[in-house]
């Protein structure tokens, strides 16, 4: 039975956690990127199928090339962030499903059928991206995840030459209190839930 994690857990991960439009300059390393993707990839997905495909834009020249392909106000977040990120996914996911879930033939529910690839690839590459957002924060580190830029030109960047397509993107840093504003409304409960 898995205990409820204290409040101090809670807001570094939900309650005062915050979308940051810059960080503070102090670097990540790749051990930690490695840790993100160590934590986020135990989220689950429909049949262990993890499409995502991560590009970590580290060096200037990777940044500087997202940055181009972004709108103008993301493009400058992009430039300034210790880490850019693309959160891709792998339209040709099904081919891992052999090794990463091998208790039935899940591969043949998937070959030829690109409709269900298309909304499986989004769906669970976009849960996979939320994971990489809690697991960032549960490592102390901000996030900044964003639309506003050209998928085409993306994956033609980033993914050519292969069968992966860009889903959303995000800065990753310390997030720096200046850049943010106050935060927006959360409705509650009643508002936008029912219990049928």
């Amino acid at each position: 039975m898995t205990a409820p994690l204290n409040n101090a857990a809670l807001d570094q991960l939900f309650s005062k956690a915050r979308t940051y439009n810059g960080y503070l300059d102090k670097a990540v390393s790749k051990d930690q990127l490695t840790a993100i993707w160590d934590l986020m990839k135990f989220g689950p997905t429909s049949a262990n199928c993890l499409p995502a495909r991560i590009v970590w834009c580290v060096s200037q020249e990777a940044k500087e090339k997202l940055a181009a392909l972004s709108v103008p106000a993301n493009g400058e977040k992009i430039l300034k962030a210790p880490v850019s990120v693309i959160i891709g996914m792998d339209m040709e996911f099904y081919e891992q499903l052999p090794e990463l879930f091998p208790h039935t033939d899940a591969r043949s529910w998937f070959v030829g059928n690109d409709d269900l690839i298309a909304k499986t690839a989004f769906r669970n590459s976009s849960l996979q991206g939320g994971y990489f957002i809690m697991a960032a924060r549960a490592l102390g580190l901000d996030t900044g995840p964003m639309s506003g830029f050209n998928n085409d030109a993306v994956d033609e960047a980033f993914f050519a030459d292969s069968q992966v397509k860009s889903n959303f993107i995000s800065t990753l840093g310390y997030g720096d209190p200046a850049s943010i504003f106050e935060r927006s409304p959360r409705p509650e409960f009643d508002r936008f839930n029912k219990i049928a």
